[in-house]
């Protein structure tokens, strides 16, 4: 019986989403005179979490600059929310170097979430 009830906690467990993985981190603002602009999506950029789950970046959807990391420039979507999942949902802002999307700053919890394996993206930027 004992084993029984063990075995069931281990499955139960085996079927919760793995935690979104975080690092603390500070936003800092872009300086004065950056030349960081929107940026539009000219297709849609499939990514895949390394939680197992997967978020659709939208052709034509914009994002403003919100600040720097040390990982890369932040981006924030505009009229809209964009999250990720995990064991639980968390707002996310793109983290985006050299034209790949490194990972996601958490605004609510102040932290960075790298991705495994950056996503080449194509954007555009917004005048």
């Amino acid at each position: 019986m004992k084993m029984r009830i063990l075995l069931l906690a281990l499955l139960a467990l085996a079927g919760c989403a793995p935690m979104v993985q975080t690092a603390p981190v500070q936003l800092k603002p872009l300086a004065d005179g950056a030349s960081v602009r929107a940026v539009r999506f000219e297709s849609n950029a499939e990514v895949r979490l390394d939680t197992g789950y997967t978020r659709t970046l939208a052709q034509s959807s914009v994002w403003k600059p919100a600040g720097r990391l040390a990982q890369g420039t932040v981006y924030r979507p505009a009229g809209t929310v964009f999250t990720i999942e995990g064991r639980q949902v968390h707002e996310a802002y793109l983290v985006i170097q050299d034209k790949r999307l490194v990972g996601f700053y958490l605004p609510g919890e102040q932290s960075y979430s790298p991705l495994t394996t950056a996503v080449p993206i194509t954007t555009g930027e917004i005048q």
